[in-house]
């Protein structure tokens, strides 16, 4: 029997009266095994209940609950038939619950009043470990609601939501409605109908005896003025007792761009003590914002969960504890083993997004989300070529995928997926039927808000799907899935580029055509691509040098955690392979630069990047050679990557901080484009020391963006949009609110090192154009200055007094974007309180030719997918 057991209700105390009648005069029962629940595993209570029990109990009235422990009992035992049939059968195999077959003689069943046992039926227990019946009808909600927005048509906002029910099949018996209006107060916009409500039926994605997956497509109008919205499902239940029967969510004015929240990295990784970080406390901050701000979209830029520990508490346990790589290599990916990491990532999807306070945001802002690799297992694409081909890892790619797609873009998962037994159910085409026993998948969704790959990944047999949308007025949004077709050597088919860049052309004609051109595109990459390159450290990782050391640790276990479980590479290798700036991937990574350099250019569209993954916060840039003298607002070559990252899981040691901070230096993407880090950090969060005095760069704390538009519809503000920047010790100097500085009394040759000059200096260094006021969010930018130093006005006195990080925050009426890092202050505050840090994006106005990007010759046609295991290496 197992010694783990669901935690059961204490026994009434009349029948702790009847346990004291067997106790010996020293109080101590003689009968009793180590665990209270276990006695029949005792041999002197085996005996004692033969001589004194020898009659079943008198059908008597229930006293208290007796119910959950008898069954407990008699589910975990055979009886003397079912022994012998199983010993017969088996040998000596152990018989259910761990029991050998030369035990189960002694067996002597439990007579219940026939009341209890007509009472009786089998617990399910929620995440919080109270005991439930487990619903007949399928109305109770596990998960959720989850929310999505999924684009704009007209003045109308189209969303979904999702709710995950318990128990299901091939049929399932009724289908739920959910019920959709205006929220007290706020305006309906005349389009609701005479209540103000409209139902929305729900839509079966998928269903099996588990649970059923119900999506409900929401369509909201876009007025004059922000609105508000309530849902709720009327014919359901939560299984949750503090879950809110009620939801919210706001949508813009439909003359303004939406309020965006940027996270990434939102779990932890396996071994991390949850406790001592505050478990996810950064969300309850994201909550008070939201109330008082509302987001109108949270875009998730991967690892949205963490389903590392499937190879350490998982069923890839025993496979990840194989040593010889061979063996590991040919271990089959079997229906029993799929079936057992289907539902481990179904159990975590549920138990992470069941978790508050993330939770509650899930209901209340609609998300975007791309996926990274910790949404499968970590390391997922960028090991070596014939590891990523084994049966297991394109087993589990699959599986991972399925609930990717039902938890975080609400559509149908692909019929079946990889297993050895069923080799065809790997191919976009492929079915395996053991996989559709007494289950239900919904067809394929077509959506215009994807741009679906033209041919299937490397290692996950589907295709990938990157998104397009806007995001209210004058934004547009676009997210490219760089997981589903990576490589260690492409992170991107060529076509699919071309499938993306084709899009965004057109729908930039479009918009422009219609008189509401596009201003801004945000870009979503999984990883950072403006970022400090680690090359040396890779080439030490990947030397022959390192050869000794990997066959010391395969033979003696030398090195110990330096070396991954699955290729045997040095550990931190798969990460660094996985950026953009890595030497595998710098090819391509110019070019699709270039090329957004191009499509910016030909559309005067200022792009904005968001990339995570790095634990860490940062500004990264490309610009202009300063030698062009090109100021900031006519730059197409100007962007700004917005690194945030972990909302939750635990930063990097701050020494790693300073490294990156030191390799900090002025890259050249090409004779017209430079690149590197920008200095928004003017001084640690709260009363911190947390970074080196030379490290402005990189902050080693838990942290989350916001991108909120200057709106042109805003009244004027431009007075009160002006940054503080003089110095603490200068004339009229006013003192920070949020700590003092890491500098102490910073001179104002300091302020200029950290990109921070005053009004004054900015014009007498040429920082400034003439006729232009500094600290305004888009006065024209100098020439001649390094990426070191602030390029425009919008950032000078970046950092925590710039008027991004307060109150000011997106009150200017320019058109340009303002970005906060909201940091977290102290890793033990439950309240996840943050620092802010500000600085603002200016307009692009470009009229001249777009630059014509030369494609790398390797690079042309990606190697065909065969959906087949392969020793070659992936195409570079």
């Amino acid at each position: 029997m197992s010694d783990h057991h669901p935690r059961l209700p204490h026994l009434h105390s009349d029948h702790a009266d009847d346990l004291e009648d067997d106790a010996t005069a020293d109080g101590r029962n003689p009968y009793a095994s180590a665990n209270r629940w276990r006695h029949q595993e005792s041999s002197a209570f085996a005996r004692h209940a033969a001589a004194s029990a020898n009659q079943p109990r008198d059908e008597e009235g229930p006293r208290g609950d007796v119910k959950d422990l008898t069954e407990f009992l008699n589910r975990s035992r055979i009886s003397p038939e079912e022994g012998a049939a199983a010993g017969a059968a088996g040998g000596n195999a152990a018989a259910p619950g761990g029991s050998s077959d030369s035990t189960a003689g002694r067996f002597r069943p439990i007579v219940v009043p026939q009341a209890v046992d007509a009472a009786a039926s089998a617990p399910a227990f929620t995440a919080d470990g109270q005991v439930k019946p487990v619903a007949s009808d399928n109305k109770d909600i596990i998960v959720g609601p989850l929310l999505n927005y999924r684009r704009t048509e007209g003045n109308i906002w189209i969303g979904s939501a999702l709710v995950v029910t318990r128990g299901g099949g091939k049929s399932v018996p009724f289908v739920p409605t959910a019920v959709l209006g205006p929220a007290s107060g706020s305006a309906s916009n005349g389009s609701a109908g005479a209540s103000g409500s409209r139902e929305a039926q729900g839509v079966c994605l998928y269903s099996d005896p588990r649970n059923t997956f119900w999506r409900f497509d929401l369509a909201v109008p876009m007025g004059q003025t922000e609105s508000r919205w309530q849902y709720t499902f009327p014919g359901l239940r939560f299984e949750s007792e503090t879950k809110p029967r009620t939801s919210y969510f706001s949508v813009p004015a439909a003359s303004e761009a939406m309020r965006i929240l940027f996270f990434s990295c939102n779990g932890f990784s396996v071994g991390t003590d949850e406790d001592a970080w505050s478990g996810p406390a950064l969300w309850n901050d994201v909550a008070r914002i939201h109330t008082k701000t509302p987001f109108h979209v949270m875009i998730g830029g991967g690892d949205q969960i963490y389903n590392d520990s499937i190879r350490v508490f998982g069923p890839l346990r025993e496979w990840t504890a194989i040593g010889n790589p061979k063996k590991r290599h040919e271990y089959r990916f079997t229906e029993k083993l799929r079936k057992e990491c289907d539902d481990y990532y179904l159990d975590n999807y549920i138990k992470w997004y069941s978790t508050e306070p993330f939770a509650s945001a899930n209901g209340q802002i609609p998300q975007l989300n791309i996926w990274d690799d910790h949404d499968i297992i970590d390391g997922f694409g960028s090991y070596v070529d014939e590891f990523m081909r084994c049966d297991v890892f394109r087993g589990i790619g699959g599986t991972a995928h399925k609930y990717y797609m039902l938890f975080q873009h609400h559509l149908p998962p692909p019929p079946s997926t990889y297993t050895s037994d069923a080799p065809q159910a790997g191919h976009a085409d492929g079915v395996d039927p053991a996989q559709l026993v007494d289950t239900y998948v919904a067809p394929a969704m077509i959506e215009s808000s994807y741009i679906i790959g033209s041919k299937p990944g490397p290692y996950v047999a589907e295709h990938s799907h990157n998104m397009y949308c806007q995001l209210g007025a004058r934004m547009a949004f676009v997210g490219i899935d760089a997981r589903t077709e990576r490589t260690r050597h492409q992170v991107n088919y060529p076509e699919t580029y071309d499938q993306i860049f084709t899009r965004l052309s057109g729908e930039f004609k479009a918009a422009a055509a219609a008189g509401q051109p596009i201003k801004h595109l945000i870009l979503l990459l999984g990883v950072p691509i403006a970022y400090p390159r680690l090359t040396w450290l890779e080439n030490i990782f990947s030397s022959p040098l390192m050869g000794p050391v990997k066959f010391m640790n395969r033979r003696f276990g030398l090195g110990g955690g330096f070396f991954n479980y699955f290729d045997g590479s040095v550990d931190l290798l798969d990460d660094l392979d996985d950026h953009y700036t890595a030497r595998t991937h710098k090819k391509e990574r110019n070019w699709f630069i270039e090329r957004l350099q191009a499509l910016s250019a030909e559309h005067s569209v200022r792009i904005t990047i968001l990339g995570g993954d790095v634990h860490l916060a940062a500004i990264g840039r490309f610009y202009a050679n300063p030698d062009l003298k090109i100021a900031t607002e006519n730059d197409y070559r100007f962007m700004i990557n917005v690194v945030s990252s972990a909302i939750t899981n635990k930063p990097p040691p701050a020494a790693v901080a300073n490294l990156l901070a030191r390799r900090n230096k002025i890259h050249h993407l090409n004779s017209s484009t430079d690149e590197t880090l920008f200095k928004i950090f003017n001084k640690d969060p709260g009363t911190s020391n947390k970074t080196a005095n030379h490290n402005q760069v990189t902050m080693p704390s838990r942290n989350f963006a916001i991108i909120t538009e200057n709106s042109p519809n805003n009244a004027d503000h431009e007075e009160r949009s002006r940054p503080l920047t003089l110095a603490p010790d200068g004339p009229g100097a006013r003192p920070t609110s949020r700590g003092s500085s890491r500098f102490g009394r910073r001179s104002l040759s300091r302020r200029r090192d950290n990109g921070a000059t005053s009004a004054t200096d900015a014009s007498a260094n040429g920082s400034v154009a003439p006729g232009s006021r500094a600290g305004s969010s888009g006065g024209k930018s100098g020439n001649g200055r390094d990426g070191h130093y602030a390029l425009h006005a919008g950032e000078e006195g970046a950092g925590t007094e710039h008027k991004a990080a307060g109150e000011l925050h997106g009150m200017a009426n320019d058109g340009s974007l303002d970005v906060r890092l909201c940091v977290e202050i102290d890793q033990h505050d439950p309240e996840g309180k943050t620092e802010p840090y500000g600085l603002t994006i200016p307009l692009l106005d470009y009229t001249g030719p777009p630059p014509i990007p030369k494609m790398p010759h390797h690079f042309r046609h990606s190697r065909p997918n065969t959906g087949q295991r392969s020793t070659t290496t992936a195409s570079s």
